[in-house]
């Protein structure tokens, strides 16, 4: 097959902004986990397939299979936009919750991909 590329677990692009590993990273509808820390424009492996503890919006009571989107500071929350006025910024789809979290669990495991 000539035209294979890759499997696509883990994607290497330009850094968007400088990152750490382990922080979700949204690139238009691409998103994933930092594999390592870049600065912005260097190449970023971002990984795209698996189970990963991440940060959530404290308040957020998230049950096991809910959709939950990354907000704009990289944080899983099961809102789907930050509710501003007069137009909502919409937030990125990230995966599926794994585990519950109730208001004030600081993380929950995410499936993405």
């Amino acid at each position: 097959m000539k035209n294979y590329v890759q499997r696509g677990d883990t994607i290497t692009v330009a850094a968007p902004a400088t990152t750490t590993g382990g922080t979700v990273v949204t690139i238009g509808e691409l998103v994933g986990i930092a594999a390592g820390d870049a600065a912005t424009g260097e190449p970023l492996d971002v990984v795209t397939v698996g189970v990963f503890d991440l940060p959530k919006v404290g308040t957020d009571v998230i049950a096991v299979g809910d959709l939950v989107f990354a907000d704009g500071d990289g944080l899983v929350t099961v809102e789907e936009d930050d509710g501003g006025t007069p137009t909502p910024v919409a937030f990125t789809l990230l995966g599926l919750a794994v585990t519950a979290a109730g208001s004030g669990v600081a993380s929950v495991h995410v499936k993405i991909g």
